[in-house]
Protein backbone atom coordinates (compact mmCIF):
# COMPACT_ATOMS: atom_id res chain seq x y z
CA UNK A 1 0.00 0.00 0.00
CA UNK A 2 2.90 2.40 0.70
CA UNK A 3 3.76 2.32 -3.02
CA UNK A 4 0.51 4.26 -3.63
CA UNK A 5 0.39 6.28 -0.42
CA UNK A 6 -0.41 9.58 -2.14
CA UNK A 7 -3.73 8.09 -3.31
CA UNK A 8 -6.82 7.12 -1.27
CA UNK A 9 -8.53 3.76 -1.38
CA UNK A 10 -12.16 4.07 -2.45
CA UNK A 11 -14.40 1.57 -0.67
CA UNK A 12 -12.90 -1.75 0.42
CA UNK A 13 -10.31 -3.76 -1.49
CA UNK A 14 -12.14 -6.49 -3.40
CA UNK A 15 -11.41 -10.21 -3.37
CA UNK A 16 -13.26 -11.81 -6.28
CA UNK A 17 -13.46 -15.58 -6.69
CA UNK A 18 -13.97 -16.95 -10.20
CA UNK A 19 -15.02 -20.29 -11.75
CA UNK A 20 -13.90 -22.94 -9.20
CA UNK A 21 -13.92 -25.75 -11.79
CA UNK A 22 -11.21 -24.46 -14.14
CA UNK A 23 -8.54 -27.21 -14.19
CA UNK A 24 -5.58 -24.81 -14.55
CA UNK A 25 -6.69 -22.37 -11.84
CA UNK A 26 -4.79 -21.51 -8.69
CA UNK A 27 -6.27 -23.11 -5.56
CA UNK A 28 -8.89 -20.44 -4.80
CA UNK A 29 -9.08 -18.92 -8.29
CA UNK A 30 -9.23 -15.43 -6.80
CA UNK A 31 -8.21 -11.95 -7.91
CA UNK A 32 -7.95 -8.66 -6.01
CA UNK A 33 -9.00 -5.23 -7.26
CA UNK A 34 -8.50 -1.86 -5.56
CA UNK A 35 -9.98 1.49 -6.56
CA UNK A 36 -7.72 4.51 -6.04
CA UNK A 37 -8.53 8.22 -6.20
CA UNK A 38 -9.14 11.27 -4.06
CA UNK A 39 -11.44 10.08 -1.32
CA UNK A 40 -14.41 11.98 0.08
CA UNK A 41 -17.25 11.13 2.44
CA UNK A 42 -17.10 8.59 5.25
CA UNK A 43 -13.65 7.34 6.24
CA UNK A 44 -13.30 3.82 7.67
CA UNK A 45 -10.48 1.48 8.73
CA UNK A 46 -9.70 -1.22 6.17
CA UNK A 47 -6.35 -2.59 7.32
CA UNK A 48 -3.18 -2.37 9.32
CA UNK A 49 0.48 -3.11 8.61
CA UNK A 50 2.66 -2.95 11.69
CA UNK A 51 1.50 0.17 13.51
CA UNK A 52 0.30 1.94 10.38
CA UNK A 53 -3.44 2.05 9.73
CA UNK A 54 -5.07 2.25 6.30
CA UNK A 55 -8.46 3.72 5.49
CA UNK A 56 -11.04 3.61 2.76
CA UNK A 57 -13.50 6.30 1.69
CA UNK A 58 -17.15 5.98 0.74
CA UNK A 59 -16.80 8.32 -2.27
CA UNK A 60 -14.28 10.07 -4.50
CA UNK A 61 -13.83 13.30 -6.45
CA UNK A 62 -11.96 12.09 -9.50
CA UNK A 63 -9.12 9.93 -10.73
CA UNK A 64 -7.65 12.62 -12.98
CA UNK A 65 -4.46 12.89 -10.93
CA UNK A 66 -3.58 9.22 -11.42
CA UNK A 67 -1.21 8.28 -14.26
CA UNK A 68 -2.08 4.81 -15.52
CA UNK A 69 1.43 4.26 -16.88
CA UNK A 70 2.96 5.34 -13.58
CA UNK A 71 0.61 3.01 -11.68
CA UNK A 72 1.61 0.18 -14.02
CA UNK A 73 5.32 0.73 -13.39
CA UNK A 74 4.75 0.67 -9.62
CA UNK A 75 2.69 -2.51 -9.83
CA UNK A 76 5.37 -4.17 -11.94
CA UNK A 77 7.96 -3.50 -9.23
CA UNK A 78 5.63 -4.94 -6.56
CA UNK A 79 4.94 -8.12 -8.52
CA UNK A 80 8.61 -8.59 -9.42
CA UNK A 81 9.45 -8.39 -5.72
CA UNK A 82 6.69 -10.52 -4.18
CA UNK A 83 5.23 -12.94 -6.74
CA UNK A 84 5.98 -16.70 -6.52
CA UNK A 85 7.12 -17.19 -10.12
CA UNK A 86 8.59 -20.62 -9.38
CA UNK A 87 5.14 -22.10 -8.73
CA UNK A 88 3.94 -23.59 -12.03
CA UNK A 89 0.31 -22.84 -11.12
CA UNK A 90 0.76 -19.10 -10.62
CA UNK A 91 0.52 -16.72 -13.55
CA UNK A 92 0.44 -13.21 -12.06
CA UNK A 93 -0.89 -10.18 -13.89
CA UNK A 94 -1.97 -6.61 -13.23
CA UNK A 95 -4.49 -4.39 -14.98
CA UNK A 96 -5.01 -0.63 -14.56
CA UNK A 97 -8.23 0.85 -15.98
CA UNK A 98 -10.01 4.18 -15.63
CA UNK A 99 -13.45 2.61 -16.12
CA UNK A 100 -14.93 -0.79 -15.41
CA UNK A 101 -15.39 -3.11 -18.40
CA UNK A 102 -18.81 -4.64 -18.96
CA UNK A 103 -20.02 -6.81 -16.08
CA UNK A 104 -20.68 -9.59 -18.56
CA UNK A 105 -16.99 -10.46 -18.32
CA UNK A 106 -17.33 -11.19 -14.58
CA UNK A 107 -20.37 -13.41 -15.11
CA UNK A 108 -18.56 -15.35 -17.82
CA UNK A 109 -15.44 -15.71 -15.66
CA UNK A 110 -17.35 -16.96 -12.61
CA UNK A 111 -19.44 -19.45 -14.61
CA UNK A 112 -17.61 -20.38 -17.82
CA UNK A 113 -14.20 -20.63 -19.48
CA UNK A 114 -13.02 -17.24 -20.73
CA UNK A 115 -10.68 -16.90 -23.71
CA UNK A 116 -7.52 -14.88 -23.03
CA UNK A 117 -7.64 -13.24 -26.47
CA UNK A 118 -11.15 -11.94 -25.74
CA UNK A 119 -9.88 -10.35 -22.53
CA UNK A 120 -6.94 -8.73 -24.32
CA UNK A 121 -9.41 -7.26 -26.80
CA UNK A 122 -11.42 -5.75 -23.94
CA UNK A 123 -8.23 -4.32 -22.43
CA UNK A 124 -7.22 -2.70 -25.72
CA UNK A 125 -10.70 -1.29 -26.25
CA UNK A 126 -10.56 0.30 -22.79
CA UNK A 127 -7.02 1.70 -23.20
CA UNK A 128 -5.89 -0.28 -20.17
CA UNK A 129 -2.34 -0.52 -18.87
CA UNK A 130 -1.57 -4.17 -18.19
CA UNK A 131 1.06 -6.86 -18.02
CA UNK A 132 0.69 -10.63 -17.80
CA UNK A 133 3.47 -12.92 -16.69
CA UNK A 134 4.26 -16.46 -17.84
CA UNK A 135 1.18 -17.75 -19.74
CA UNK A 136 -0.65 -14.45 -19.04
CA UNK A 137 -3.87 -16.12 -17.86
CA UNK A 138 -3.75 -13.89 -14.79
CA UNK A 139 -5.07 -11.11 -17.02
CA UNK A 140 -8.43 -12.91 -17.11
CA UNK A 141 -8.79 -12.86 -13.33
CA UNK A 142 -7.52 -9.31 -12.90
CA UNK A 143 -9.85 -7.85 -15.54
CA UNK A 144 -12.82 -9.90 -14.32
CA UNK A 145 -12.28 -8.68 -10.76
CA UNK A 146 -12.49 -5.08 -11.96
CA UNK A 147 -15.69 -5.82 -13.90
CA UNK A 148 -17.52 -7.24 -10.84
CA UNK A 149 -20.56 -5.20 -9.80
CA UNK A 150 -21.90 -6.73 -6.57
CA UNK A 151 -25.49 -7.95 -6.47
CA UNK A 152 -24.87 -9.96 -3.33
CA UNK A 153 -21.66 -9.54 -1.36
CA UNK A 154 -19.88 -10.63 1.81
CA UNK A 155 -16.73 -9.51 3.59
CA UNK A 156 -13.56 -11.21 4.79
CA UNK A 157 -10.89 -9.99 7.17
CA UNK A 158 -7.61 -11.71 6.31
CA UNK A 159 -4.79 -11.86 8.84
CA UNK A 160 -1.31 -12.55 7.52
CA UNK A 161 1.65 -14.35 9.07
CA UNK A 162 5.12 -13.09 9.83
CA UNK A 163 7.43 -13.85 6.92
CA UNK A 164 9.62 -16.18 9.02
CA UNK A 165 6.57 -18.32 9.89
CA UNK A 166 5.39 -18.96 6.32
CA UNK A 167 5.50 -22.69 5.58
CA UNK A 168 5.44 -23.78 9.22
CA UNK A 169 2.41 -25.15 11.07
CA UNK A 170 -0.09 -22.43 12.01
CA UNK A 171 -0.81 -21.83 15.68
CA UNK A 172 -4.49 -21.03 16.18
CA UNK A 173 -6.46 -21.83 19.33
CA UNK A 174 -9.56 -23.85 18.44
CA UNK A 175 -11.54 -22.80 21.51
CA UNK A 176 -11.12 -19.14 20.59
CA UNK A 177 -12.47 -19.87 17.09
CA UNK A 178 -15.54 -21.55 18.60
CA UNK A 179 -16.02 -18.62 20.99
CA UNK A 180 -15.86 -16.14 18.10
CA UNK A 181 -18.21 -18.21 15.97
CA UNK A 182 -20.87 -18.35 18.69
CA UNK A 183 -20.57 -14.68 19.63
CA UNK A 184 -20.78 -13.19 16.13
CA UNK A 185 -23.72 -14.75 14.31
CA UNK A 186 -23.16 -12.65 11.17
CA UNK A 187 -19.94 -14.59 10.46
CA UNK A 188 -19.97 -17.97 8.74
CA UNK A 189 -17.82 -21.00 7.85
CA UNK A 190 -15.57 -20.63 10.89
CA UNK A 191 -15.56 -24.04 12.56
CA UNK A 192 -16.75 -27.50 11.60
CA UNK A 193 -18.37 -28.83 14.79
CA UNK A 194 -19.21 -32.19 13.24
CA UNK A 195 -15.61 -32.91 12.22
CA UNK A 196 -13.99 -30.80 14.98
CA UNK A 197 -11.96 -28.76 12.53
CA UNK A 198 -10.87 -25.10 12.33
CA UNK A 199 -11.96 -23.79 8.93
CA UNK A 200 -10.75 -20.17 9.03
CA UNK A 201 -7.13 -21.25 8.37
CA UNK A 202 -5.93 -22.46 4.96
CA UNK A 203 -4.01 -25.74 4.67
CA UNK A 204 -1.54 -24.46 2.07
CA UNK A 205 1.88 -22.98 2.98
CA UNK A 206 0.80 -19.45 2.05
CA UNK A 207 1.19 -16.10 3.89
CA UNK A 208 -2.41 -16.16 5.19
CA UNK A 209 -2.81 -16.96 8.89
CA UNK A 210 -6.63 -16.99 8.90
CA UNK A 211 -9.66 -15.36 7.34
CA UNK A 212 -13.04 -14.61 8.92
CA UNK A 213 -16.04 -14.14 6.61
CA UNK A 214 -19.21 -12.27 7.41
CA UNK A 215 -22.31 -10.59 6.03
CA UNK A 216 -20.99 -7.16 7.08
CA UNK A 217 -17.53 -5.60 7.36
CA UNK A 218 -17.50 -5.33 11.17
CA UNK A 219 -14.88 -8.06 11.45
CA UNK A 220 -12.16 -6.47 13.57
CA UNK A 221 -13.74 -7.53 16.89
CA UNK A 222 -14.19 -11.14 15.73
CA UNK A 223 -10.51 -11.16 14.68
CA UNK A 224 -9.42 -9.86 18.09
CA UNK A 225 -11.05 -12.84 19.83
CA UNK A 226 -8.87 -15.33 17.95
CA UNK A 227 -5.85 -16.49 19.93
CA UNK A 228 -3.05 -17.25 17.53
CA UNK A 229 0.55 -16.64 16.61
CA UNK A 230 1.45 -13.00 15.96
CA UNK A 231 -0.48 -11.25 13.17
CA UNK A 232 1.88 -9.37 10.86
CA UNK A 233 -0.86 -7.39 9.07
CA UNK A 234 -4.55 -7.58 8.19
CA UNK A 235 -7.05 -6.20 5.66
CA UNK A 236 -10.81 -6.30 5.15
CA UNK A 237 -12.03 -7.28 1.68
CA UNK A 238 -15.39 -6.97 -0.01
CA UNK A 239 -16.02 -10.32 -1.70
CA UNK A 240 -18.38 -12.48 -3.75
CA UNK A 241 -17.68 -15.45 -1.46
CA UNK A 242 -20.70 -17.33 -0.15
CA UNK A 243 -23.02 -15.94 -2.84
CA UNK A 244 -23.58 -18.92 -5.20
CA UNK A 245 -22.89 -16.61 -8.14
CA UNK A 246 -21.01 -19.43 -9.85
CA UNK A 247 -24.22 -21.48 -10.14
CA UNK A 248 -26.62 -21.40 -13.09
CA UNK A 249 -29.85 -23.32 -13.65
CA UNK A 250 -29.42 -25.96 -16.33
CA UNK A 251 -31.44 -28.71 -17.97
CA UNK A 252 -29.54 -31.97 -17.64
CA UNK A 253 -29.19 -32.31 -21.40
CA UNK A 254 -27.44 -28.91 -21.61
CA UNK A 255 -24.86 -29.37 -18.85
CA UNK A 256 -21.21 -28.90 -19.85
CA UNK A 257 -17.93 -29.72 -18.11
CA UNK A 258 -16.34 -27.05 -15.88
CA UNK A 259 -19.66 -25.31 -15.17
CA UNK A 260 -21.41 -25.02 -11.81
CA UNK A 261 -25.07 -25.89 -12.09
CA UNK A 262 -28.45 -26.20 -10.41
CA UNK A 263 -30.08 -29.28 -11.91
CA UNK A 264 -33.35 -31.08 -11.13
CA UNK A 265 -34.11 -34.72 -11.71
CA UNK A 266 -35.47 -38.04 -10.55
CA UNK A 267 -33.05 -40.51 -9.00
CA UNK A 268 -32.66 -43.58 -11.23
CA UNK A 269 -31.39 -46.06 -8.63
CA UNK A 270 -30.21 -46.19 -5.03
CA UNK A 271 -26.84 -44.44 -4.52
CA UNK A 272 -23.76 -46.67 -4.54
CA UNK A 273 -20.49 -46.33 -2.63
CA UNK A 274 -17.46 -46.82 -4.88
CA UNK A 275 -13.73 -47.20 -4.24
CA UNK A 276 -12.39 -44.28 -2.23
CA UNK A 277 -15.60 -43.89 -0.24
CA UNK A 278 -17.32 -41.69 -2.84
CA UNK A 279 -21.10 -42.03 -3.14
CA UNK A 280 -22.61 -41.86 -6.64
CA UNK A 281 -26.14 -41.73 -8.04
CA UNK A 282 -27.75 -40.66 -11.31
CA UNK A 283 -30.63 -38.26 -11.94
CA UNK A 284 -32.72 -38.03 -15.10
CA UNK A 285 -34.87 -35.41 -16.82
CA UNK A 286 -36.55 -35.70 -20.22
CA UNK A 287 -34.57 -38.81 -21.19
CA UNK A 288 -31.25 -37.21 -20.23
CA UNK A 289 -29.24 -38.30 -17.24
CA UNK A 290 -26.10 -37.31 -15.33
CA UNK A 291 -24.13 -38.73 -12.42
CA UNK A 292 -23.97 -36.87 -9.11
CA UNK A 293 -21.29 -37.48 -6.48
CA UNK A 294 -20.69 -36.87 -2.80
CA UNK A 295 -16.94 -37.33 -2.64
CA UNK A 296 -15.03 -38.60 0.39
CA UNK A 297 -14.04 -35.08 1.63
CA UNK A 298 -17.74 -34.36 2.25
CA UNK A 299 -17.51 -36.78 5.20
CA UNK A 300 -20.86 -37.49 6.93
CA UNK A 301 -22.81 -35.73 4.19
CA UNK A 302 -22.40 -39.02 2.32
CA UNK A 303 -24.59 -40.76 4.90
CA UNK A 304 -27.46 -38.48 3.91
CA UNK A 305 -26.89 -39.29 0.24
CA UNK A 306 -26.92 -43.01 1.02
CA UNK A 307 -30.47 -42.62 2.38
CA UNK A 308 -31.80 -41.52 -1.01
CA UNK A 309 -33.84 -44.00 -3.02
CA UNK A 310 -34.97 -44.60 -6.57
CA UNK A 311 -37.64 -42.12 -7.73
CA UNK A 312 -36.80 -39.48 -5.11
CA UNK A 313 -36.91 -36.07 -6.80
CA UNK A 314 -34.01 -33.72 -6.03
CA UNK A 315 -32.35 -30.45 -7.00
CA UNK A 316 -28.56 -30.73 -7.04
CA UNK A 317 -26.15 -27.78 -6.72
CA UNK A 318 -22.50 -28.23 -7.71
CA UNK A 319 -19.56 -28.07 -10.08
CA UNK A 320 -19.25 -30.35 -13.11
CA UNK A 321 -16.18 -32.50 -13.70
CA UNK A 322 -15.36 -33.57 -17.25
CA UNK A 323 -14.58 -37.31 -17.15
CA UNK A 324 -16.91 -38.87 -16.35
CA UNK A 325 -19.38 -35.97 -16.58
CA UNK A 326 -20.41 -35.68 -12.92
CA UNK A 327 -21.90 -33.04 -10.64
CA UNK A 328 -19.80 -32.60 -7.49
CA UNK A 329 -22.53 -31.90 -4.93
CA UNK A 330 -22.20 -28.70 -2.86
CA UNK A 331 -25.83 -28.64 -1.72
CA UNK A 332 -28.92 -30.72 -2.37
CA UNK A 333 -32.61 -30.00 -2.01
CA UNK A 334 -34.78 -33.07 -1.58
CA UNK A 335 -37.99 -32.03 -3.32
CA UNK A 336 -40.01 -35.19 -2.73
CA UNK A 337 -39.47 -38.67 -1.34
CA UNK A 338 -40.69 -41.82 -3.05
CA UNK A 339 -42.64 -44.43 -1.12
CA UNK A 340 -40.41 -47.38 -0.27
CA UNK A 341 -41.72 -50.81 0.65
CA UNK A 342 -40.12 -53.96 1.99
CA UNK A 343 -41.33 -57.53 1.71
CA UNK A 344 -42.79 -59.23 4.76
CA UNK A 345 -41.60 -62.82 5.12
CA UNK A 346 -44.73 -64.88 5.85
CA UNK A 347 -45.06 -67.33 8.73
CA UNK A 348 -46.11 -70.92 8.20
CA UNK A 349 -49.85 -71.25 8.88
CA UNK A 350 -49.26 -74.69 10.45
CA UNK A 351 -46.15 -74.38 12.66
CA UNK A 352 -45.80 -70.58 12.82
CA UNK A 353 -42.13 -70.49 11.78
CA UNK A 354 -40.82 -68.03 9.22
CA UNK A 355 -40.96 -69.43 5.71
CA UNK A 356 -37.98 -69.36 3.32
CA UNK A 357 -37.82 -67.91 -0.19
CA UNK A 358 -37.90 -70.49 -2.98
CA UNK A 359 -36.41 -68.03 -5.48
CA UNK A 360 -37.07 -64.73 -7.13
CA UNK A 361 -40.83 -64.32 -7.64
CA UNK A 362 -41.31 -68.03 -6.74
CA UNK A 363 -42.88 -67.49 -3.34
CA UNK A 364 -42.05 -69.06 0.04
CA UNK A 365 -41.96 -72.56 1.60
CA UNK A 366 -41.85 -73.82 5.15
CA UNK A 367 -38.81 -76.09 5.51
CA UNK A 368 -40.47 -78.04 8.30
CA UNK A 369 -43.98 -78.52 6.97
CA UNK A 370 -43.37 -78.15 3.23
CA UNK A 371 -46.28 -75.71 2.86
CA UNK A 372 -45.84 -73.22 -0.01
CA UNK A 373 -47.33 -69.80 -0.70
CA UNK A 374 -46.96 -67.29 -3.54
CA UNK A 375 -48.72 -64.55 -1.66
CA UNK A 376 -46.25 -61.70 -1.05
CA UNK A 377 -47.01 -58.98 1.46
CA UNK A 378 -45.20 -55.67 1.82
CA UNK A 379 -45.09 -52.83 4.31
CA UNK A 380 -44.19 -49.18 3.81
CA UNK A 381 -40.86 -48.14 5.26
CA UNK A 382 -40.61 -44.90 7.21
CA UNK A 383 -37.83 -42.85 5.60
CA UNK A 384 -35.04 -41.53 7.84
CA UNK A 385 -34.61 -38.33 5.81
CA UNK A 386 -37.01 -35.51 5.07
CA UNK A 387 -37.52 -33.04 2.26
CA UNK A 388 -35.56 -29.78 2.38
CA UNK A 389 -32.07 -28.33 1.88
CA UNK A 390 -28.88 -30.08 2.95
CA UNK A 391 -25.26 -28.93 2.53
CA UNK A 392 -21.81 -30.42 2.77
CA UNK A 393 -19.94 -29.84 6.07
CA UNK A 394 -18.10 -26.58 6.62
CA UNK A 395 -14.69 -28.17 5.99
CA UNK A 396 -15.77 -29.21 2.46
CA UNK A 397 -17.38 -25.95 1.27
CA UNK A 398 -16.08 -23.97 -1.65
CA UNK A 399 -15.35 -20.25 -1.40
CA UNK A 400 -18.33 -19.31 -3.57
CA UNK A 401 -20.86 -21.75 -2.12
CA UNK A 402 -23.66 -19.98 -0.28
CA UNK A 403 -24.12 -21.57 3.14
CA UNK A 404 -27.68 -22.30 4.20
CA UNK A 405 -27.04 -19.87 7.05
CA UNK A 406 -27.17 -17.07 4.44
CA UNK A 407 -30.38 -18.29 2.75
Amino acid sequence: MKEFQEYDVIGYPRLVRLNPNIPWKTRGNGAVSIRLGEGVGKKFLIGEIGNEKYYGYSGFKSNDNISMNDAGKRLEKIIDKYAFFDDRNTNPAFVVMEKKPTQGLYWDAVRKIVNLNDVKKILRQNNATYHGYKNKRGLIGATSAISWRPKDKTYEIIAYREKKKIGSKRKINGKSVIKMDKKFSFTFNNYDYENKKIVIAPSSPCPVLFGIRGNKPDLIKPMEIIKSEKINRWFIFETNQGTDEHLQKKKIGNINAYESVIAKGKILSKPKTIQGGHVIFSISENNHQIDCAAYEPTKNFRNLIRELEKNDFVTVFGGVRKKPLTINIEKIKIESLADVYEKIIPSCPKCGKKMKSIGKNQGYRCRKCGIKTKKIQTKKIERKIKTGFYEVPVCARRHLSKPLKRF
